[in-house]
């Protein structure tokens, strides 16, 4: 596949060297800390772009690693997918469109290898992953799994676990993506959230068409400031979307205006009887 070239002069292209490999190992650790037991090693990641995977890498114009995205192809029910494993951008490259631009090439890669879906993870209480995954790239929720990688990866960032959810991408169609300057409905039922007493309340049960799940804007932050208090209010979004999932409730909306709280909007088509 070509190089792609942005308008700032960062080129995103295939890791091309076992030094830019190993640099991709160094970002991760930079990213979720030295003793992150997840990591994708060097070899992996030049093994699996040898069998239609994707190693790609984020470069600046003097050549330093900026991002990169890693992800396997395989089989899942008869069909070509690709599973998008790992994708981290250097803190002082962030908010320069990187991930997004990572996103596309992978996905570009992925037309050329015949896939028809993409399938990757990411953490419901981080917003900007949020809003990357929902309103700029047009992804699915397809599950929510509490610790998927398991409740402890010696991460700071996964001090509280690892619930994830699943999403799907359409790679032969155009995704569907979510606005990203709406608003959550006034009828909707907030069943987590931050509570006037700095706690967020129980989950109830009402057979309602539309809820709401708050999450923080800035989820690291909160982590370093009050930790208690993440982990009640993680444990409350936790308990809404194993209750709701299963009832056929789907994230529908995704509303972060990039300050304060964001809130996921969770729908449910009902099927006359």
């Amino acid at each position: 596949m070509k190089n792609v070239t942005l308008a700032d002069g960062i080129v995103i292209r295939e890791l091309a060297s076992h030094d830019e490999r190993v640099a991709a190992v160094r970002l991760q650790d930079d990213t979720w800390g030295a003793g992150f037991t997840e990591r994708v090693p060097s070899a992996i990641l030049l093994v699996g772009s040898e069998i239609g995977g994707v190693s790609a890498g984020a470069f600046s114009p003097d050549g330093q690693l900026l991002g990169f995205v890693f992800g396997l192809t395989g089989f899942r029910d008869g069909s070509i997918v690709h599973w998008s494993d790992m994708l981290a951008v250097r803190a002082d490259a962030q908010r320069r469109q990187i991930g997004r631009a990572l996103k596309t090439y992978q996905r570009d890669r992925c037309v050329e290898l015949g896939v028809e879906t993409m399938f990757w993870t990411f953490d419901p209480f981080v917003a900007r992953n949020a809003r990357l995954n929902f309103c700029r790239l047009g992804a699915a929720v397809e599950e929510f799994v509490p610790n998927m990688y398991g409740a402890d990866t010696k991460s700071p960032e996964h001090a509280l676990g690892t619930d994830r959810f699943i999403v799907s991408w359409p790679v032969s169609t155009k995704p569907a993506v979510m606005p990203d300057d709406s608003k959550a409905p006034a009828h909707a039922l907030v069943v987590a959230g931050r509570a006037s007493h700095g706690a967020p309340p129980d989950v109830t049960l009402p057979d309602d068409s539309t809820v709401v799940v708050h999450i923080p804007g800035d989820y690291r932050a909160l982590l370093d400031e009050d930790i208690a208090l993440a982990r009640s209010w993680r444990m409350s979004a936790r308990r809404a979307f194993l209750h709701y999932f299963p009832l056929g409730y789907r994230v529908t909306d995704f509303v972060f205006d990039g300050t304060g709280d964001a809130a996921y909007v969770l729908t449910r088509k009902h099927t006359s009887k």
